[in-house]
């Protein structure tokens, strides 16, 4: 490859295009492995697709209740499949992962039962939503259930050993496993880790409902969390399985009785899945689902370019360039707020979207700290499109993820780079 295009149309100093190109000669192993990946995951929904004989007429939309929305009936049985689950509820009416992973413990949980989080902390959006901070109303702490978390070894990594302990001491209704990393520096899980958990957990707590919350990680790897012992997965179609397609929703895979119970609390107990009109949507949600695969491929490679640059440049990131992974999501350890600033302010600069927004930190709903954001997107919020953010706090990372293309998303995290040098924040 090389970055005589870059130059045509964007200002980046020779030093730094210099490096470029070193890196981009670096990530060619894995840029192949990741083609080996995305290949199989394409092929894999090509084939839910033709098994379940998707057609024209399936992409119709419904209004009112949306009874016997037969299109809506085959895209969630091709979702299934490429999740390697026996159900599925796909729905536009999920406004957010978070929701999507409410409706799911809301759904499967009653008042008096007891959930741990194998992966320590979640992420600041599902706090709320289990009521770790006390303040949220309507929370499942307010419905009666309990919240437990085992802590994560001094590596960022599940704590088997007390996992099991915890499990054998109590009776815990869920297991619940975060597979990426949220604004925590710890390693997101791939799906051997995932089979090893699932495996501990059925080893001392058989009748434990494993559920995952699967964001940023569809289709990264071959296998899905239900392919290796999971009950239940949830994810935002925002994210991975949108493909950048999808304008809004959500879905939920796993054991059927259990997506019924989500059904039911997505709509209402009694009717469950057998309403919600599609309103035109379904063509969206079809080609995202579709598209996923190769959308994936793209941002891993992103993901893959950016750790091999900022780790040459001398900044901490994880995972490494060279490193197996199981989500889309790349941390660049920036080490001060003006780097944080310039990282994402560069990175927005190279959006096909907004891209002469200056980003400022904000006080963004559900989080604790202000959030600076870079997101040109096309779908507001997609992080399944080249972006940037994190919390103006130590140790001032920035959690990279997506990239509909290799090729623009490149350019962005160049200009991201470029920003920083202008900046003083980084030496060349």
């Amino acid at each position: 490859m090389e970055n005589s295009n870059i130059n045509s149309f964007f200002n980046i100093d020779k030093p730094l295009l210099e490096k470029d190109a070193l890196i981009l000669e670096k990530c060619r192993k894995r840029f192949s492995e990741i083609d080996d990946i995305t290949e199989y995951c394409q092929l894999k929904v090509l084939s839910a697709f033709i098994k379940n004989g998707v057609s024209e007429a399936a992409m119709a939309g419904s209004t009112g209740y949306g009874y016997d929305d037969r299109g809506r009936e085959i895209l969630e049985r091709v979702m299934a499949q490429a999740m390697g689950a026996e159900d599925a509820l796909m729905r536009h009416n999920f406004v957010s992962g978070t929701h999507t992973l409410t409706v799911a413990l809301f759904g499967i949980l009653r008042p008096g039962d007891k959930i741990l989080s194998l992966t320590g902390r979640p992420y600041d959006t599902i706090i709320g939503v289990f009521g770790i901070d006390g303040k949220s109303d309507g929370s499942l702490a307010d419905f009666g259930v309990e919240y437990r978390q085992a802590e994560l070894l001094p590596d960022g990594t599940p704590d088997i050993a007390r996992i099991k302990e915890m499990l054998k001491a109590d009776k815990y209704k869920m297991a619940y496993i975060q597979r990426s990393r949220g604004y925590s520096t710890r390693p997101s899980l791939t799906v051997d880790d995932i089979e090893k958990l699932c495996r501990a957990v059925r080893e001392v707590s058989p009748d434990s409902i494993i559920m995952v919350d699967n964001c940023y990680g569809e289709f990264t790897e071959k296998k899905e969390p239900c392919e290796v012992g999971a009950d239940i997965v949830a994810g935002s179609l925002i994210k991975n399985p949108g493909g950048g397609i999808a304008p809004t929703g959500g879905y939920i895979a796993g054991r059927h009785d259990l997506v019924e119970k989500c059904a039911a609390r997505l709509t209402c107990p009694g009717v469950g899945r057998e309403v919600g009109a599609t309103l035109g949507h379904s063509r969206e949600l079809y080609m995202g689902l579709f598209a996923a695969p190769h959308v994936v491929g793209e941002a891993m490679k992103t993901a893959v370019y950016a750790a091999a640059l900022f780790e040459n440049l001398g900044f901490e990131v994880s995972p490494k360039s060279d490193e197996k992974r199981g989500d889309i999501i790349q941390c660049v350890t920036l080490g001060t707020k003006e780097g944080l600033v310039a990282f994402c302010q560069g990175m927005q600069s190279g959006a096909p979207v907004d891209s002469f927004v200056v980003p400022e930190p904000w006080d963004m709903p559900g989080y604790d700290d202000p959030v600076i954001m870079a997101a040109g997107a096309f779908t507001l919020g997609a992080s399944i499109e080249l972006s940037a953010d994190g919390p103006l706090r130590e140790p001032f990372a920035a959690w990279m993820q997506g990239g509909l293309n290799f090729h623009s998303a490149r350019a962005g995290v160049l200009l991201a780079a470029q920003k920083m040098l202008e900046k003083g924040e980084i030496l060349l």
